[in-house]
């Protein structure tokens, strides 16, 4: 349930694998939330060699060419890792940024519009004991062997989970844009995926497919969050007060798109078991992060692809979904933890102020084994590694 990355990217490869998803989305059409995606090798690898959709992707994404950290202030490159040809040498795939709607759409074709049931919001799940019977707000409904929460960061499936709402605030807003390239002439090293690093804030940044660049601002934010919404409207031109002062490239990138928005930075602490009953969770809903690692997407692909996996190798060898479903968990927990986990820790990294703490940071983001030591274990990862081979 959800058409975002996770879910269309699972019911893709179970369909084509032999299976009968179904994927209800309660949006009336597939919007973009957020407007552009960077997807690792980690998941890269999958979409190209079993979804089959790796040529339409070359062709819409850009492929970046490395990762530079910079301060902020005036700019001078801090560390510069990996080249193009060496992350796709180092890891077999490639580093794509790309716009979402692009992403939703390849993997929309790849499911077949016979699959996707849009303005379908589901008010109510009752776990009988033959079936999942799913209650929409339209009055439908509609019986499942399994139902798959990929309902996002705010699952309304995680909440039936648990039966609260665990969204925690992760100290952090920011605002979000996307600027065309000759609005940027200011811009070094445009083709890279880059870090504008200064005490309690910095700039994400990184090509999409036609040459614009889109960026994540990211302030700290003192106390509690107070608003009721984690999107508030933003205030003119305070994302430019907040970062007065800052590097040339970075105040003209920020100013060259209105910021009408502020997004309050919300991720939720790891669960004990992703299952109950016939429901399961993947992607956001259930392991959301902030986006400091950028794997957001990543994470969920992995999901859909080990979950998909599992569910076959269940059926081929007749051990049942509940076993295929605990497989999956067992296979996937440590991993995304890890990822959440530090994905927290890398903005206290980057907002360091100055002084001998932020020194030490910079020597290590130069040091020449940066990858190996802080990178490689997310990107290299080949996730349907540990399992078992299964013919489809």
């Amino acid at each position: 349930m959800g058409a975002g990355i996770g879910g269309l990217t699972l019911a893709t490869e179970l369909r084509r694998r032999g299976l009968d998803p179904q994927v209800y989305e309660q949006a009336a059409e597939l919007r973009e939330v957020g407007a552009a995606v960077a997807l690792s090798a980690n998941a890269t690898r999958f979409l190209r060699d079993r979804l089959g959709i790796g040529e339409q992707l070359a062709e819409k994404a850009a492929d970046i060419d490395g990762l530079i950290f910079r301060d902020g202030r005036d700019g001078h490159v801090i560390g510069r890792v990996s080249s193009r040809q060496e992350y796709h040498d180092r890891t077999g795939a490639p580093y794509y940024g790309v716009h979402r709607a692009d992403l939703q759409l390849m993997l929309k074709e790849a499911l077949g519009e016979d699959a996707l049931h849009l303005n379908k919001k589901c008010v109510r799940v009752d776990d009988r004991e033959q079936a999942a019977v799913l209650h929409f707000a339209d009055g439908d409904t509609v019986e499942a062997d399994l139902v798959i929460g990929a309902d996002g960061v705010r699952s309304r499936l995680r909440r039936e989970l648990l039966g609260y709402d665990d969204a925690q605030f992760s100290g952090c807003h920011g605002w979000r844009g996307v600027v065309p390239p000759e609005q940027i002439p200011s811009l070094p090293d445009p083709e890279s995926i880059q870090f504008w690093m200064g005490p309690d804030g910095h700039l994400l940044h990184y090509p999409i497919g036609n040459g614009d660049q889109n960026f994540l601002l990211v302030r700290r934010h003192d106390g509690p969050w107070a608003e009721k919404s984690w999107v508030v409207p933003a205030e003119e031109d305070e994302h430019l007060t907040a970062f007065e002062g800052w590097d040339p490239a970075v105040t003209e990138m920020i100013g060259s798109a209105p910021a009408t928005q502020r997004w309050a930075l919300f991720h939720r602490p790891p669960l004990q078991q992703w299952s109950r009953g016939r429901i399961t969770l993947i992607g956001d809903a259930a392991h959301a992060m902030v986006p400091h690692h950028g794997q957001g997407a990543n994470q969920s692909i992995e999901d859909a692809i080990v979950l998909a996996d599992c569910l076959l190798e269940g059926l081929g060898q007749g051990t049942g979904w509940d076993t295929a479903r605990q497989r999956y968990e067992d296979l996937r927990a440590a991993r995304v933890r890890r990822v959440q986990i530090t994905s927290l820790a890398t903005a206290d990294v980057l907002h360091l102020p100055d002084g001998p703490r932020a020194e030490a940071r910079n020597a290590r983001l130069g040091a020449a084994d940066f990858w190996e030591r802080s990178l490689a274990w997310i990107h290299e990862h080949v996730a349907d590694r540990v399992l078992t081979p299964v013919v489809s």
